[in-house]
């Protein structure tokens, strides 16, 4: 949500789901490198999602300093990192209750 009370709302959620897998996953904001880009804003993240299982590299959350609650998911701060992707969870959650979440997983042909 690129909000403080949206992201420590969807950090939880997102550890409530995976449990103690926590410490295994990698979870960015690409908003931090971008921007929000209202109605785009979930496009471009589903962009960023596959470009992430494509080259294997989760992005950075750029500009994150001090988190305001403490997780064992890597927030990626600062820089790049590779690491093996085979799957994704994209959250978008709009103003009004509009949320969208999506799922998706490397293919080997």
């Amino acid at each position: 949500t690129s909000t403080p009370l949206g992201d420590e709302i969807e950090l939880g959620a997102v550890e409530r789901l995976v449990g103690n897998a926590a410490a295994k996953l990698s979870m960015s904001s690409t908003k931090s490198a971008i921007g929000h880009l209202l109605g785009a804003a979930g496009a471009v993240e589903a962009i960023f999602s596959l470009l992430a299982i494509r080259d294997q590299v989760a992005p950075p959350t750029l500009n994150l300093e001090n988190p305001s609650v403490e997780t064992e998911i890597d927030l990626v701060p600062h820089v790049a990192r590779k690491r093996q992707i085979d799957t994704i969870l994209t959250n978008s959650f709009g103003f009004g209750g509009t949320n969208a979440s999506l799922i998706m997983r490397r293919v080997d042909a």
